[in-house]
């Protein structure tokens, strides 16, 4: 069985941001191959959905449907809802999650 996939208005955000910031420090060919590893671990999460780790932060809080992979240096937090997985979040895998967290619901607010 194949998942749909929905990238949700906040995961383009960060990937736009992602983009500018390789392509300003380092090169449009890197942003090229991290993109396309990107896309990879997603099409990858389309027939394993459940491949993903609860990340640990989110687990604390009883946020168990969510589960995130790893692509690289950036990391993927998604949330597996019936035959439809919903992409929240593409970030550093070395940001501080919660901070993260708390900067996106204050930007709803």
């Amino acid at each position: 069985m194949s998942f749909k996939v929905v990238m949700l208005e906040s995961a383009e955000h960060d990937l736009k941001e992602l983009k500018a910031y390789i392509v300003k420090n380092f090169s449009v060919e890197t942003w090229r191959n991290t993109y396309d590893k990107i896309k990879k671990v997603i099409r990858n999460l389309k027939t394993f959905p459940h491949a993903g780790s609860i990340p640990e932060e989110l687990e604390k809080l009883n946020l168990c449907q969510y589960r995130q992979v790893l692509s690289g240096m950036n990391r993927i937090i998604y949330e597996v809802r019936q035959d439809t997985l919903y992409i929240h979040i593409i970030a550093d895998a070395r940001r501080d999650l919660k901070t993260l967290l708390a900067r996106r619901l204050l930007q709803i607010m």
